[in-house]
């Protein structure tokens, strides 16, 4: 037993141990109390630290709020159905990429201005701020509109399980409205178990840069953007900089922990009793509201798709003047490739990493798998690009790979978990009673069960590996690129119609793995009805 338990621990060992050393070469130098006077004394980061606060803020609240709505509304219902049915689709669509389209889309000389100019006979584009605002506006909706998918797929996943839905049969046969039932028996219960997922959308929000640079504010930056700026000058006093503006996003994101915990403790405290008294539903303007997100997202794919075959689009015209596919004839394909076979070999190389693990790893420490998640990534790429360093390994492909192997694994741990701890024990029991050795039993039978949530487990991988930036541009020193690198690259200022054929390759790729995953699926179980 304990050489399975070691055996399950030597991956992620080896995934998390050279972080450690990592981190405290990088933070190291924000000890020093002459850097934190310079890092006060900038003129560009109290404006940065305000953007990135609303930005994350309003982002989290928002999506929390889309999410909370949605399924208050719908859920048990055809609606539901629905979007579950539609979220894989949505969710398969790349940070950088859809903030690419939305850009497309939002602009002042993007498609909705130019449907407003037709009305008003605008001629040139309106002087007005819709992206890269001061304020970090645009990138919050752009974030709460992307993490509303993710936190709708977290509440499908919880909402799957059979005592939550008991529960409402049971407050609705009561003849309380479904508003009530969620509001007085299901969130008090469900909220907590939310915590990890809202702090990984909140880090996510403090800490993005591809996103930030393509729809955030230019002079300043958000924070992040800041941050990762310092840390690649050549310049040791800026890297220093760096390090410690790094741990202010680690002291914002503990600050508002903390202060939502504070939050959540008065609102227990202060929640009434139920008095028994039954009220209609409310909410009903909102019933509508998966609508328009829907149309954002099949929007946003639209933008690209039109401009990748535009040969001349101008302003106030609704529709290119031609089209043409020649920007896919002279697209580099380059990015394509590395991207490919990078997200192959991660997801490949956790995927037995994460069965090993699931099956005979400490699961008490499974908080400790989900910190790259909840933390922001600043701090953890500085520390990956520290180890490297000194291991001479910067710049490889080995060092590309295991700097996403960071992010994949967790991934696919939070994507697995659910349905291994949901495996019906006795299979495994009646196979040892056999004569199974352990690892013959679970070769056998538990994971050929769970092919297909392992199928899609490896399909989850494969998109988080696609969508990683921070790591490939640290870890592969600039010698290797991906879609991601290269659509923001193209949108400092690139030829648009490059920029989308390099944005709908990032989307191509996660899509495809989702598609063969499901259809692996459907294959592999067609003839095994517990399969399907």
């Amino acid at each position: 037993m304990l050489a399975r338990t070691l055996l399950a621990a030597l991956p992620v060992l080896l995934i998390f141990g050279p972080l450690l050393p990592g981190l405290y070469w990088a933070l190291t130098p924000a000890l020093d109390t002459s850097v934190w006077q310079a890092l006060w004394l900038d003129a560009q980061w109290p404006q940065a630290l305000r953007a990135t606060l609303i930005s994350s803020v309003l982002s989290t609240v928002l999506a929390c709020g889309i999410a909370a709505v949605l399924a208050t509304l719908h859920y048990p219902g055809p609606v539901w159905l629905t979007l579950q049915r539609r979220l894989p689709l949505l969710l398969s669509v790349p940070h950088a990429a859809f903030a690419v389209g939305l850009f497309f889309l939002i602009a002042p000389s993007g498609w909705l201005a130019r449907l407003v100019a037709q009305g008003l006979h605008w001629t040139s584009p309106p002087d007005w701020v819709t992206v890269q605002d001061p304020y970090a506006l645009s990138l919050a909706l752009a974030l709460a509109i992307k993490e509303s998918w993710f936190l709708l797929w977290v509440l499908a996943a919880v909402l799957g399980e059979q005592a939550v839905s008991r529960q409402m049969v049971m407050g609705r046969s009561l003849g309380y409205s479904r508003t009530q039932t969620w509001a007085l028996i299901l969130w008090p219960q469900l909220l907590p178990r939310l915590v990890w997922p809202v702090m990984a959308v909140f880090a996510y929000g403090l800490s993005v840069v591809d996103m930030a640079i393509i729809l955030g504010p230019g002079t300043p930056p958000t924070l992040a953007v800041l941050v990762w700026r310092w840390l690649t000058d050549p310049d040791p006093a800026f890297q220093a900089r760096g390090s410690a503006a790094s741990m202010v996003l680690l002291a914002v994101l503990l600050g508002c922990v903390l202060a939502a915990r504070g939050l959540w403790w008065l609102a227990m405290r202060q929640r009434p009793y139920p008095n028994g008294q039954r009220k209609p539903a409310t909410g009903l303007a909102w019933r509508h509201l998966h609508t328009p997100l829907y149309l954002t997202g099949y929007a946003v794919v639209a933008m690209l798709l039109l401009w990748s075959v535009a040969q001349a689009w101008f302003f106030p015209a609704l529709w290119p003047d031609a089209v043409s596919l020649a920007s896919w004839q002279q697209a580099d394909w380059t990015p394509f490739w590395t991207t490919l076979w990078l997200a192959l070999v991660a997801s490949g190389l956790c995927l037995p990493a994460v069965l090993v693990w699931l099956e005979w790893g400490p699961q008490r420490l499974n908080a400790l798998l989900y910190l790259p998640l909840i933390v922001p990534a600043l701090p953890l790429v500085a520390g990956q690009y520290a180890s490297l360093l000194h291991l001479h390994l910067d710049g490889t492909a080995v060092a590309l790979v295991w700097s996403h192997l960071l992010w994949v694994l967790p991934y696919m741990v939070l994507t697995l978990i659910g349905p291994y701890r949901a495996f019906d024990g006795r299979l495994m029991t009646s196979a040892r009673a056999l004569g199974y050795s352990p690892w013959h039993a679970c070769l056998s039978v538990k994971w050929p069960c769970l092919l297909r949530p392992m199928l899609a487990t490896l399909a989850v991988g494969f998109a988080v590996s696609v969508a990683q930036y921070l790591p490939t541009l640290f870890a592969g020193g600039g010698r290797f690129v991906t879609v991601t690198t290269e659509a923001v690259a193209l949108s400092a200022g690139g030829n648009r119609r490059v920029l989308a054929v390099q944005a709908l390759l990032q989307i191509a790729l996660p899509m495809a793995a989702f598609g063969l995953a499901a259809a692996a699926a459907y294959g592999l179980g067609r003839h095994r009805k517990g399969l399907r």
